[in-house]
C-alpha cells in the first residue's frame, strides 16, 4: 500500500501496517474503517461535524461520472501521468513503483481511470466521508485516507512522483514539500466557458472568470514550474437530471431562489470545459530546501 505518515500533532512518523491496522514508532494507531479507507483525520482538522462536500453534492459528481462525462477528460490527463511524463528526462521508471497522491479524489473515478495497474502506489484523499467510502468500495486495492489536505498531507518529504489536484484543494506549500524532485503535478480548474449556458438560464449570468493564471503564479511561488497549459473542452446535449446534478456537484450549487428557473430548462446543448496544468518541481528549488 501506500506509504503513509502519522498525522498526530507534531508526530510524522512513518506509519507501518499490521494485523490490527497501521501504527507509527511512537505507538499511535489507526483502524481501517469496514469500508476499506484509513482515517487520519484529526480532531483539529474538522470545521464541522461532516466536513467536506455535502452527500447531495458527493452523489450528484457520482452520477455525473457514471455517465461519462468527464471520459474526454481523462483521455487528455493521461499522457501527463504516463511513466514517460514523470521521469521528464526520458529515462524510464517502473509505473509499479511510482506514487500518485490525489487531493480532493471524491468519489474515485479518476484514480482506476489513469492509474489501474498502478494501485499499490496510489492514494486518494477527501475529506468528505461519503465519497471516501464511495472510492474505497469502487477500487478497494488502492489506499484510500479521509483527511484535510488543507492541515498537511500525509507523505514523507520528497516521498511522491505525481500530485493530482483536479478540481480540488491545492495545498502549495505541502505539494511542494511531498513531491520528488522532479516531481510533476497536475491541475484542472473549471474553464472560463464551463457550464456557461446553464449559468446564463438559471443564475441569469454569463460571467467568464479565468482561473488558471493565478494557479500558475502560486504554484511558481513554490517552486514549482509551469511545463504545459491546455484548454479541454467540449459540447454535450444533457437532459434535466443531468443539468440537476451539473449545478449540484459543484461550488455553483442551485439556490432556492434559482430552483424554479432550473425546473423550467429542458435538454440543451452545454460546455465542458477546464483548464490544465501541469507542474514539475524544480530542481533549483529541491537543492535550496535541502541546504535550509
Amino acid at each position: 500500500m501506500f506509504p503513509l505518515r502519522c498525522t498526530v500533532r507534531a508526530c510524522e512518523e512513518p506509519l507501518n501496517l499490521s494485523d490490527s491496522g497501521l501504527r507509527c514508532a511512537r505507538g499511535h494507531h489507526f483502524d481501517r474503517a469496514k469500508e476499506g479507507y484509513w482515517s487520519l483525520l484529526q480532531p483539529q482538522d474538522r470545521k464541522s461535524k461532516n466536513p467536506g462536500d455535502s452527500e447531495s453534492a458527493v452523489l450528484a459528481r457520482h452520477r455525473w461520472l457514471q455517465r461519462g462525462l468527464a471520459n474526454g477528460l481523462i483521455d487528455a490527463l493521461r499522457p501527463w501521468v504516463d511513466g514517460d511524463a514523470v521521469s521528464g528526462d526520458g529515462g524510464t521508471r517502473s509505473e509499479a513503483m511510482m506514487t500518485t497522491l490525489d487531493l480532493g479524489c471524491g468519489e474515485g473515478t479518476f484514480g482506476p481511470a489513469l492509474f489501474g495497474e498502478q494501485s499499490a502506489g496510489y492514494c486518494g484523499i477527501d475529506l468528505s466521508k461519503r465519497a471516501i467510502k464511495l472510492a474505497a468500495r469502487r477500487w478497494p486495492p488502492a489506499t484510500w485516507v479521509l483527511a484535510n489536505a488543507d492541515r498537511g498531507l500525509p507523505a514523507a518529504d520528497a516521498s511522491v512522483d505525481r500530485v493530482l489536484s483536479l478540481f480540488g484543494r491545492r495545498p502549495t506549500g505541502e505539494i511542494q514539500r511531498v513531491l520528488k524532485p522532479n516531481g510533476i503535478c497536475v491541475v484542472a480548474v473549471p474553464g472560463e466557458e464551463d457550464l456557461i449556458e446553464l449559468r446564463e438560464q438559471v443564475q441569469q449570468s454569463g460571467h467568464r472568470r479565468s482561473r488558471w493564471e493565478l494557479v500558475v503564479d502560486e504554484m511558481n511561488a513554490e517552486g514549482m514550474q509551469l511545463v504545459e497549459h491546455q484548454l479541454w473542452a467540449e459540447r454535450v446535449d444533457l437532459e434535466p437530471d443531468a443539468i440537476a446534478d451539473a449545478l449540484a456537484m459543484t461550488y455553483r450549487a442551485v439556490r432556492h431562489s434559482q430552483q424554479a428557473r432550473l425546473e423550467s430548462v429542458t435538454a440543451t446543448r452545454v460546455t465542458l470545459a477546464a483548464d490544465l496544468m501541469l507542474f514539475r518541481r524544480s530542481a533549483a528549488s529541491s537543492a535550496s530546501d535541502s541546504t535550509e
